[in-house]
């Protein structure tokens, strides 16, 4: 099965973007910002990405835009501190109840 390819244009000129998979030379998460967009039926983009790599021919499935590629990761922190808050009240909650049953270690 071919790769699919993008075939309408996602990013304008100056757009700041982040390498949203790995690139050669290019790994996932990487700021960039298009340089140049080209295509009638493949839109691809050139883009240089801020370690000073410059890739042309990148499709748009393999961007993000900046803005939303840094709300995706706070949400994705929040939900780890959330999950990690909740694992801590859960061993304090254990501890607690196991105190209730012994009496606290300082006893």
């Amino acid at each position: 099965m071919a790769p699919k390819i993008s075939t309408e244009k996602m990013f304008r000129r100056r757009q700041k973007v982040v390498a949203a998979v790995d690139l050669p030379g290019v790994p996932a998460g990487t700021f960039g910002k298009v340089w140049f967009v080209s295509g009638v039926t493949w839109i691809r983009y050139h883009v240089a990405f801020d370690n000073g790599a410059e890739i042309a021919n990148v499709d748009g499935a393999q961007l993000l835009d900046r803005k939303v590629w840094l709300l995706e990761q706070a949400q994705r922190d929040q939900e780890a501190l959330e999950v990690e808050r909740a694992a801590a009240r859960e061993a304090a909650r254990a501890e607690a109840l196991a105190n209730l049953a012994t009496g606290p270690a300082s006893h």
